[in-house]
């Protein structure tokens, strides 16, 4: 089974996490859809809408660049329309663009604030919208939507309460439209990394590159996202999958490969219940 032929329409794909995601459908021959708002290259973060699309189509797939802002509802309908242009439709949806502020209640500015629900959770709710029409066509539609699990454990809101709500409002937003859209056989499904994943992003967020070396490559999420779209839409939606805990079930059994460093460390992971154990070998 691959994804050969499917067409991908992936926020946030100019690097980290939705790029790989990317890569790994484009080399059985996926058509992507890059729609992310980097068109030049940010001072600190490489990757821009260009890149990943030849990076893309020397993977083997097709793409098409889109400068999107999800925080635009009329820039994500063209988006889906210019899609559904050029490949015929669209199988696959992944809400993989998200902003990111870890501050305590006193420091957080509406701005900051504002930004992440927009990105978060009004980008992941409307761009799902907009191609629903389309996925409705699909032989196998999935939606899937990078966001944690909903632990309403304290420790997960404290220090951070504002970026909290804005993952656990795209969250929200997958178990509300798997429940919705069940009997139309549309997939709604939630992937999150058990430990932080290594990305230009995360480093330039969290500012420490040592953290990096604890860290997981892009790759466990990419392999996890394909195995998810390879999977029946209609027996495989509302789930809150992590990582390696969904790939030991497909049948992986080294997560070697996937470590940033060998001889580093673990960088904790958010968002767990505390009765969440990673697989055998997982760690």
């Amino acid at each position: 089974m691959s994804l050969a032929g499917k067409t991908l329409f992936i926020t946030g794909a100019s690097r980290g996490i939705g790029l790989a995601i990317a890569l790994r459908a484009a080399r059985d021959g996926a058509n992507i859809v890059v729609a992310a708002k980097t068109a030049e290259a940010h001072r600190h973060l490489p990757g821009t809408i260009y890149s990943a699309a030849a990076a893309i189509e020397q993977a083997g797939g097709r793409a098409l660049p889109i400068v999107v802002d999800v925080r635009d509802e009329a820039a994500i309908n063209a988006a889906v329309a210019a899609a559904v242009d050029r490949f015929g439709g669209i199988d696959i949806v992944v809400n993989n663009a998200s902003a990111i502020s870890k501050t305590p209640v006193e420091e957080t500015q509406m701005s900051r604030w504002d930004l992440m629900m927009q990105v978060n959770a009004r980008g992941s709710f409307f761009t799902a919208k907009a191609a629903i029409p389309h996925l409705r066509q699909a032989e196998n539609p999935h939606v899937l939507t990078l966001s944690p699990p909903l632990n309403l454990d304290p420790r997960w809101f404290s220090g951070h309460v504002a970026y909290t709500i804005s993952k656990y409002a795209m969250s929200m937003t997958v178990l509300g439209m798997a429940r919705e859209y069940a009997a139309e056989g549309i997939a709604f499904n939630a992937l999150w990394p058990r430990v932080g994943i290594a990305t230009a992003a995360i480093e330039f967020a969290v500012g420490n590159a040592e953290e990096l070396r604890k860290c997981r490559k892009p790759d466990i999420m990419a392999d996890a996202a394909h195995a998810i779209f390879l999977k029946p839409a209609r027996a495989c939606t509302g789930n809150f999958f992590i990582d390696d805990s969904f790939l030991y079930g497909e049948g992986v059994r080294d997560f070697a490969p996937y470590k940033n460093d060998p001889d580093a460390g673990w960088r904790v992971g958010m968002f767990l219940p505390e009765d969440d154990v990673a697989p055998p070998g997982a760690l």
